[in-house]
Formats: structure tokens, C-alpha cells, sequence
């Protein structure tokens, strides 16, 4: 029998501005982005975390051929509380398109801006 894994292996949140979106996430996540090699065409910045590990790596992405967006995919966040997260990123130039709110026995999640024109999710089960 195998193992089922989570179907998502790695993410990149493209930015505009990689030290304003590097200073906005580690103050709203509480955890240092690491940097990455670059090849001249892009910078980035990964989410400290570990492969294979549970959820998703990721990292934060400046590329000339992509641009941050309200539209598309959505990435949720794990948190322990939506609503100190929501604090954190109004604290830091972020806005809220919607507040926390109760999904039922999957807990509780909220749609919020970071401060590139991103929409990302979070999500947490108090």
C-alpha cells in the first residue's frame, strides 16, 4: 500500500518587489525567507520548510516574464489563528478582500492582499 501525498510539491508567488514582498511575508509568517541561486533572469526567496515534508515548498519569485495577480490560483497559508494573521498584514500594507469566516469542520479561512496586488488564502482551525 502506498502513501497518499499532497498533490502540490512546489509554489512561487510572483512579486514586483522582492525586499518589500520578502519584509511583508516574514513579518506576517514569523519565519525568515531563505534566498536562492539566481541566473540572471530572475531573484528569489524561498519559505523555509522541508522536501518531502508535509504541505508545499515555495518561494517567492521576481521574473520579468510574470506579475503578481488578484486572479488565478490561490494559495492558503496554514496558520494558527486567521485573524493574527489578518492583524499582521493590515500592520504591514496588506489589505483583507475577506474577513475570516467559518468553512465548518475544516475550520475557518480568510482571502487577503499582499503588498504586491496577490491574493493569497489562509487558513486555520481556530
Amino acid at each position: 500500500m502506498s502513501t497518499l501525498t499532497n498533490p502540490v510539491g512546489w509554489f512561487e508567488i510572483y512579486v514586483t518587489d522582492l525586499k518589500r514582498a520578502q519584509a511583508f511575508y516574514e513579518a506576517v509568517f514569523s519565519r525568515p525567507l531563505l534566498p536562492m541561486p539566481d541566473d540572471g533572469t530572475y531573484q528569489a526567496l524561498m519559505f523555509q520548510g522541508q522536501m518531502p515534508g508535509t504541505g508545499a515548498m515555495g518561494a517567492l519569485m521576481q521574473h520579468p516574464m510574470r506579475k503578481p495577480s488578484t486572479d488565478g490560483t490561490l494559495i492558503y497559508f496554514s496558520c494558527e489563528d486567521c485573524a493574527v494573521e489578518i492583524k499582521k498584514i493590515l500592520a504591514n500594507g496588506g489589505s483583507v478582500f475577506k474577513e475570516k469566516w467559518n468553512i465548518g469542520e475544516g475550520g475557518f479561512i480568510a482571502i487577503v492582499g499582499d503588498t504586491e496586488g496577490n491574493a493569497i488564502g489562509l487558513h486555520s482551525f481556530k
